[in-house]
């Protein structure tokens, strides 16, 4: 897939008790798409990516795909330091039915060069979703 024209990478609102506002994102992603975005980037690092459980990342990313329903492209971020777990966002992000998935490349652990190649080599083989790395 090429990807052209404005993504916005969303906030994902919260309550005070700090659960997901659901029906406020859906909200703000009919406001951007009404607003003529090209595509929405869910649980990026504006996203909450750092705070969120896994459920709730998960969550997240259903309720983009399921509101946005094909009016314009889906971006799930799915950025981990950990290998296993930016696959697994990601191969959940593919099945759930996301455009494209945004990885981050690991920065905490700071891998040499050939791990850094592993680490989006092991996701690249596993999923049929196109990466923004």
């Amino acid at each position: 897939m090429r990807f052209e024209g404005t993504a916005v990478a969303m906030v994902t609102p919260m309550h005070e008790d700090g659960s997901i506002d659901e029906e406020g994102y859906r909200q703000n992603i009919n406001w951007l798409i009404d607003n003529d975005v090209d595509g929405l980037v869910a649980v990026g690092t504006t996203g909450e990516s750092a705070t969120l459980t896994h459920d709730e990342h998960r969550r997240v990313l259903d309720i983009m795909i399921d509101e946005v329903d094909g009016r314009v492209t889906t971006i799930a971020g799915t950025g981990s330091n950990a290998t296993t777990e930016a696959l697994d966002l990601t191969k959940y992000a593919d099945d759930a039915g996301a455009d494209m998935a945004l990885l981050i490349t690991p920065y905490y652990n700071k891998p040499q060069q050939h791990g850094v190649i592993e680490h989006y080599t092991q996701i690249a083989n596993a999923v049929d979703i196109d990466l923004i790395t």
